[in-house]
């Protein structure tokens, strides 16, 4: 991360003298190299200042900082106290110190002495656009002043270090900027307040706000190009005791990529593109502000767009611009609404509408007369999960067998920040020493089968239409989270963040490493019978296990004479090319594999065939429909019988 502050050195001659004292005082010299800024947010100014410390970096349990006085023992315990963490001491002159302390708290001035990049490659990296004709702003003006200057830097390392959104904030004296970086906001600087002040009525200029007006919330629009590349600015602000905050939220024109692209996969990806491939009907999206939604509905776009699919979408504000695809902006100033806008549509002959938010009756009612008259309509809403979007509906006016007839499909989703890939989650400089880069999704995605639509009709409860999604193939929340933790993908504290507490403790120190793929059973269902194939998969994940599965037992011979093992095989007595006997013969007849627990499923009732199976060596035998509760109990039984 590009930081606003002086380069810190030590000469060669101070350098020396200061390693000699740290070996004659047994401490470590200081290393200004090394230094996070994430850790001064820990030890305010004042107190650095007063007990003339610097902090380096940090962690859960440790601070390290530097001293010029390690045998200070009110200075170690104050410093503790801050922090909330056990004290690391490293040795520096005071001058050294000095010199941090004024480059990583509050640069004398930072305004006019914004650094580490010349005016002319700010210049060329950094460029301001008008909205509908882009246009470089001159060299006269990035030259015109600090205020200039540093109003680019900030914007540019925003757009280097990957931040989603931009908080200016003035305080009484000083202030800061913070980042929102895989959705965890980050200190970037600290600045004087009429410093901060300056760079906000630069922004609302560029924004074209009235920046004579500090008494009322405002929004507006900006266009930079950083580094070649076109990033949309949405700017709000909003007054405060103080002065005027201003969030910039960046939109970046690498977001509109394939669903695949974007981080669904497996079945989520799979049950996704179902209800896309559908011709008519309401798919919701689901969850909070920042979770993705938009994004992903964009992808879902991109991938249904083509020249004879006619896709108009309603947005507030609008964040992409999609090719060949017809985008209305909602101005509630001229009357432009989101139902007001869905008539309008309706008479444009559209196959596919996105609507931006269902936020009121009139919206709720408009898309699901425009769903049942042969239009495919997604929209989003703010829901804790997939199935939650019934109550919403109705809580927004719809009757339920409008909801039950509308209704094709629920997706809620999560980001979660992702492993980095470079120190694999120790912390680094590539992820800014927090373990993680970038964010992947969690998704539930709920089909509405004809069984959960007489539901839906008849009023069943939230509990009642959650199960029966789960039981016809819907995974939730929790279950697709562990699995990306089995892949190695994020952690637990991650998923603990997002989600919540779930109680549960999968290691003894969770927060410290992922769970990795290999510490799960390894289960795998065979079946042709779709529906029961999902279940039994949903509830093998969500009990913990590492579920996979197969249509047929043709697949499972070749993995077997591939020497891959499980811990447990579930199949299905019947299938078309290699059913349960002929495989629970393969498995038994093998030398490798003879000890595999095996659990047959079947319809038949009858006493015969149980008896024929045990003896050719299953180990048990379940009758479908299977019911989750009894049938995990079963695997747990098998297992436990094989020693596992």
């Amino acid at each position: 991360m590009i930081r606003v502050e002086k380069e810190l050195s030590v000469t060669r001659p101070a350098a020396t003298l200061a390693e000699r004292v740290s070996i004659s005082l047994r401490v470590t010299a200081a290393d200004f190299s090394t230094a996070n800024p994430l850790a001064l947010r820990l030890i305010p100014e004042k107190l650095a200042r007063r007990l003339q410390v610097y902090p380096l970096t940090e962690s859960d349990r440790e601070i390290v900082v530097a001293t010029a006085n390690p045998d200070d023992m009110d200075m170690e315990q104050a410093v503790g106290f801050a922090s909330g963490r056990r004290v690391v001491l490293r040795f520096a002159p005071p001058a050294a110190i000095a010199e941090a302390i004024d480059a990583g708290y509050s640069p004398q001035d930072a305004v006019t002495a914004a650094p580490e990049i010349s005016d002319t490659e700010l210049a060329e990296t950094v460029r301001m656009l008008e909205t509908l004709d882009p246009e470089a702003i001159t060299e006269e003006d990035v030259q015109a002043g600090p205020v200039v200057k540093l109003t680019s830097l900030i914007l540019r390392n925003a757009v280097v270090t990957g931040a989603s959104d931009i908080h200016i904030e003035p305080g009484s004296k000083r202030g800061g900027v913070r980042f929102r970086i895989d959705g965890v906001m980050r200190t970037h600087m600290q600045l004087e307040s009429r410093s901060l002040n300056r760079i906000v009525s630069r922004i609302k200029v560029l924004s074209k706000m009235d920046i004579s007006d500090r008494m009322r919330p405002q929004d507006g629009r900006a266009r930079v190009e950083v580094n070649g590349k076109a990033y949309d600015l949405r700017v709000s602000t909003v007054p405060t005791r103080e002065a005027e905050k201003v969030v910039i939220r960046v939109l970046r024109p690498d977001n509109t990529r394939g669903l695949d692209e974007c981080g669904l996969k497996g079945q989520e990806l799979a049950r996704m593109r179902q209800l896309l491939s559908l011709r008519d009907g309401i798919v919701i999206v689901t969850g909070p502000t920042g979770s993705g939604k938009t994004t992903t509905l964009y992808s879902a776009i991109k991938e249904i767009a083509s020249e004879d699919v006619n896709v108009m979408t309603v947005e507030d504000p609008i964040e992409y611009e999609l090719p060949g695809i017809t985008q209305m902006q909602v101005e509630t100033k001229r009357n432009v609404t989101f139902a007001s806008a869905l008539r309008a549509i309706l008479r444009q002959d559209p196959d596919v509408i996105f609507v931006g938010e269902i936020r009121d009756t009139e919206t709720a009612q408009v898309a699901a007369q425009a769903a049942l008259t042969g239009h495919l309509v997604l929209a989003t809403l703010h829901t804790n999960d997939a199935m939650s979007s019934v109550a919403r509906l109705i809580d927004l006016g719809l009757d339920r067998a409008t909801i039950a007839s509308s209704l094709r499909g629920a997706v809620a989703q999560r980001l979660v920040r992702r492993v980095c890939t470079e120190c694999g989650g120790p912390g680094c400089k590539a992820c800014g020493q927090t373990g993680y880069k970038g964010r992947l999704p969690i998704n539930e995605v709920a089909i509405m089968t004809p069984a959960i639509t007489r539901l839906i009709a008849r009023g069943a409860t939230a509990a009642e239409l959650q199960a029966a999604a789960v039981s016809y193939g819907m995974r939730v929340l929790r279950d697709v989270a562990r699995e990306r933790v089995s892949e190695g993908l994020t952690t637990i504290t991650e998923i603990e963040r997002v989600l919540g507490d779930s109680g549960e403790k999968d290691s003894p120190d969770p927060a410290e490493q992922p769970v990795p793929a290999t510490a799960l059973k390894r289960v795998l269902v065979v079946d042709d019978d779709q529906m029961i194939r999902h279940l039994a998969v949903a509830a093998l994940t969500g009990a913990g296990f590492a579920a996979e599965e197969e249509t047929d037992g043709a697949p499972v011979l070749k993995r077997l004479a591939a020497g891959e093992k499980w811990d447990l095989v579930v199949t299905d007595l019947h299938m078309d090319v290699v059913g349960g006997v002929e495989l629970l013969s393969a498995i038994r007849g093998a030398a490798a594999t003879a000890g595999m627990p095996v659990i047959v499923l079947t319809g038949s009732a009858e006493q015969d065939t149980e008896v024929a199976l045990i003896e050719a060596g299953a180990d048990d035998y379940i009758r479908k429909p299977i019911d989750p509760p009894r049938f995990l109990a079963r695997v747990k039984a098998a297992l436990r019988r094989a020693g596992g």
